[in-house]
């Protein structure tokens, strides 16, 4: 493996390094040996999981002040990277355990900080995010799971969700589901409101487990509703905020997968290097034949364009700056090469279990088709 990797724009401190070579080093002797395994038989292995809490992995990107261990969050997308390299399911699901917790440390109250994180912080608890639902997906403000206060409309004592999600990353296994339902269709994003609950509230039930082409090592169910009351102690945030929660916890989780795509990409490629070298043919190594050079090269580029893309995207997040731009720039162009490297890694030797995993990247966290869509918006906004 690559001791660190064209792409990175800084330096990186000491700190940075012995995390990176942690996450390297956990994701060869422990993830990587049973990861085929793994997809083949569709499982979730929880004990890796809660392995990654114990060495700080759940914790990393989220200040001390919550319980967090204070890394950067270009530091959190080399922890990313490094797991990706050996097991793509385990790293979309530690990224959604993430994406969950993100908007309980940005909009939680002290009360839900302190009762929601800690299990959660330390791998013991297992997050999922809710956003999708059969007719929302890119589109979340089309949700039609409905939350109907109970009680004085202008102080309900608890919220009734009805209705269902669906491809829910991290169930039924996760402990902690972010809902986001609406209080009305007809009013769109502006009723839009999330609430965290926990499996083995009555009336919230699991329905089929999703069938996928990759990343089967990664769990994913629909999630029903049916009379599930909520109390209103469990609102994060006021009614209406759900929609920009989500976006906000969205344009970070944009960046922990772009870190996982340029994982799977440079896993493909570094495969793909070691075949050409050891495959013998036509009289000699394939390495020899400058058509499958050039090929490699090709994807080094890619490779190197999506980190760097990546890790700039990090770097605007950890100096406070707008990530809209960024983070889609880096999602799409490193999903995107992902499938490029993953399909040339196909052709030079058959690895179709890269391109399985990297197919679905283009989809989650927004498809590539939205993110063309918010660069746009940016760019044109900046000359209006």
């Amino acid at each position: 493996m690559m001791a660190s990797g064209p792409g990175e724009p800084l330096a990186l401190s000491p700190e940075e390094v012995l995390l990176r070579e942690t996450a390297r080093d956990f994701a060869t002797r422990e993830l990587l040996p049973g990861a085929a395994e793994r997809d083949e038989a569709e499982r979730f292995d929880r004990p890796l999981f809660a392995r990654m809490g114990a060495l700080g992995f759940t914790a990393a990107p989220f200040p001390e002040s919550v319980g967090g261990a204070g890394f950067t969050y270009r530091a959190w997308t080399m922890i990313m990277e490094e797991v990706a390299r050996a097991d793509m399911a385990m790293a979309v699901s530690l990224s959604v355990h993430v994406l969950s917790l993100l908007p309980v440390v940005t909009w939680g109250s002290d009360a839900q900080r302190a009762r929601w994180l800690p299990a959660m912080l330390e791998g013991e608890a297992l997050g999922a995010f809710a956003l999708t639902e059969p007719h929302a997906g890119s589109d979340a403000v089309a949700l039609r799971l409905r939350a109907t206060p109970v009680g004085p409309a202008d102080a309900p004592g608890a919220y009734r969700l009805d209705g269902a999600k669906s491809w829910i990353t991290n169930a039924p296994d996760a402990e902690r589901y972010l809902v986001f339902a609406t209080l009305d269709p007809a009013r769109g994003r502006d009723a839009i409101t999330a609430f965290l609950v926990e499996r083995g509230t009555p009336g919230f039930e699991f329905g089929r487990t999703e069938l996928k082409m990759g990343i089967r090592g990664s769990p994913g169910a629909e999630l029903r509703f049916d009379g599930c009351e909520v109390p209103a102690a469990n609102r994060l945030g006021g009614e209406g905020e759900g929609y920009r929660i989500a976006l906000s916890a969205l344009g970070e989780g944009r960046i922990s997968i772009a870190a996982a795509c340029v994982g799977l990409a440079q896993a493909a490629l570094d495969a793909s290097a070691r075949h050409l070298t050891e495959r013998v043919a036509f009289g000699g190594p394939l390495a020899e034949l400058q058509g499958l050079r050039f090929m490699l090269a090709e994807m080094a580029r890619e490779v190197a364009a999506a980190r760097a893309l990546t890790r700039a995207a990090a770097a605007a997040k950890d100096r406070g700056e707008p990530i809209a731009e960024p983070s889609s720039l880096a999602k799409w162009t490193a999903s995107d090469a992902a499938m490029r490297v993953t399909t040339d890694a196909v052709q030079l030797f058959g690895g179709a279990g890269y391109m399985r995993d990297a197919k679905g990247a283009q989809i989650y966290e927004g498809t590539n088709q939205i993110h063309r869509l918010i660069v746009a918006e940016q760019v044109l906004g900046r000359v209006g």
